[in-house]
């Protein structure tokens, strides 16, 4: 694939996103927890004039270095993360986090003393009303550094790309970042840095370092406003600190890199921006990954230009997946789009909630569709603004009804549901219930059929108790499926 940009076709890319997983990072850097509180903001405080957010829910994931992580394990490849976390609840909550992520391989070095660096964001009906940061800004201890030093030189060992993430926090300060550079060199492992303040000579020799356009214009201290000044920008830094290649990422402008003699641009590929947080980490997993896989840089980089593009169209410090990378490259999928994984479904309900609309959810095994399934879920979509369906996998429902059942495999039942234009979203569940998926999505509606009542409906108290509706569907008599099982068996 050693050849010009223009002369890749869509199939070879698609190609190339599916050699992502093969991967495996070592990531050294800043580790931070992120915290989004999720409420409602209806009145005005009597003691300032500042809006009373009433909390309904609280999600926490690892932001920082561990938000690189976190791409980079959506996108199926295989992390060792190496980084440093203070001895407080959340030092403990992140190590929690991290450990919890399949193919992650976790070095969270513990200092005493130290304070996890934290961010609080708080949000009302969808939009951001504050965020608080609790942080210590200092050098990590050197004891801690020499041995932070020493796991990652064995694990750049066991791994294809090394990913320095420095948030300016103090874990790759100092010579911290050199002696790193060094440890892969030595390894025979490339290097991708996502840098932190003026002095790049702390990562010198690093195959591509990542600023964004104000990052490169405070390195370079010269003017990034015009095509000619950037690439001159682009040139000065690369040539002062001897890197292999440099990529500058310009916002809505796209990103332009600088690589040899080649010079590649890329414009942007969001067609709707609603948060840019956590984009350029999204940008260096899947440089990395691009990199760990073997895939030309150039490849590498048009691939993170179209995951940078999801990211920024989710709410909040978002990842992006491989199917969702193959989505953007093929063609529409159609109502297939629809089906989505539990986390996908989380992502898309948010992004709804941020418009202001009502979600609403409704769950069942909907074998051999028939009109009184159709009739549920119109009944269903008029209570709310998007539906959510539930899908009981294949496993539940033998559970739920024995070995002869489904008829149909979930991958179709999913299929037949998302082409109904009331069914805004399906995902496949493989609990008894649909509990876990009603306590992550929190719908304002909560629909079952009239055979039920409100309290023997799974969930109902969860729904009712943050002041959401449950909502009883009448039902068409003399529509079943397994009553037409039978007569076809009899």
């Amino acid at each position: 694939m050693d050849r010009p940009l223009a002369e890749i076709s869509v199939a070879e890319l698609m190609a190339a996103a599916r050699q992502l997983r093969h991967a495996s990072a070592l990531v050294v850097g800043d580790a931070m927890l992120d915290r989004y509180v999720y409420g409602r903001a209806q009145r005005i405080s009597p003691e300032a004039p500042v809006p009373v957010l009433t909390v309904e829910r609280e999600i926490a994931m690892p932001g920082g270095a561990g938000n690189v992580v976190r791409n980079l394990t959506a996108l199926g490849a295989a992390v060792a993360f190496v980084s440093v976390v203070g001895d407080d609840q959340a030092g403990s909550d992140l190590t929690g986090l991290i450990g919890g992520q399949p193919g992650v391989e976790p070095w969270l070095l513990v200092q005493t003393g130290r304070a996890t660096t934290t961010k609080t964001r708080f949000l009302a009906n969808g939009q951001h009303m504050l965020r608080a940061d609790h942080e210590e800004v200092a050098p990590i201890q050197q004891r801690l550094a020499d041995r932070l030093v020493r796991i990652a030189g064995d694990a750049a060992a066991a791994t294809t790309v090394m990913v320095l993430s420095d948030y300016g926090k103090g874990v790759l300060a100092g010579d911290t970042a050199a002696r790193l550079i060094q440890a892969a060199r030595s390894a025979g492992r490339r290097v991708v840095v996502d840098p932190k303040g003026r002095d790049y000579s702390r990562y010198a020799g690093a195959d591509l370092v990542t600023p964004n356009r104000a990052e490169l214009a405070e390195a370079t201290g010269m003017p990034v406003d015009t095509e000619e000044s950037i690439v001159a920008a682009l040139r000065a830094l690369r040539d002062a600190h001897g890197f292999g290649a440099v990529l500058v990422t310009r916002s809505e402008d796209g990103m332009t890199l600088l690589e040899g003699d080649k010079l590649h641009h890329f414009p942007a590929e969001a067609a709707e921006v609603q948060d840019v947080s956590g984009a350029g980490d999204t940008v260096v997993a899947t440089i990395a990954a691009g990199l760990g896989a073997k895939l030309p840089l150039a490849v590498a980089v048009r691939l993170a230009n179209i995951a940078a593009g999801i990211a920024v169209g989710k709410v909040g410090t978002a990842v992006t997946r491989e199917e969702e990378i193959l989505e953007a490259l093929g063609p529409e999928r159609g109502a297939l789009r629809k089906v989505m994984s539990r986390s996908a479904a989380l992502e898309q309900v948010e992004r709804w909630r941020r418009r202001g609309w009502r979600v609403g959810f409704t769950n069942g095994c909907f074998d051999l569709l028939h009109p009184g399934h159709v009739h549920l879920l119109e009944q269903s979509r008029s209570w709310c603004d998007r539906l959510v369906v539930g899908l009981n996998s294949d496993d539940s429902v033998k559970r739920l009804k024995g070995p002869a059942r489904p008829i149909q495999n979930e991958a179709a039942r999913a299929a037949v549901l998302a082409s109904l234009a009331t069914v805004d979203c399906v995902t496949v569940f493989d609990e008894e219930t649909p509990l876990e998926l009603i306590r992550l999505f929190q719908p304002e509606v909560l629909v079952k059929g009239a055979d039920y009542t409100v309290d023997t409906v799974v969930g109902a108290e969860i729904v009712q108790g943050y002041g959401g509706q449950v909502r009883l569907a009448e039902l068409l008599p003399g529509n079943s499926t397994t009553a037409t099982v039978a007569r076809m068996k009899g």
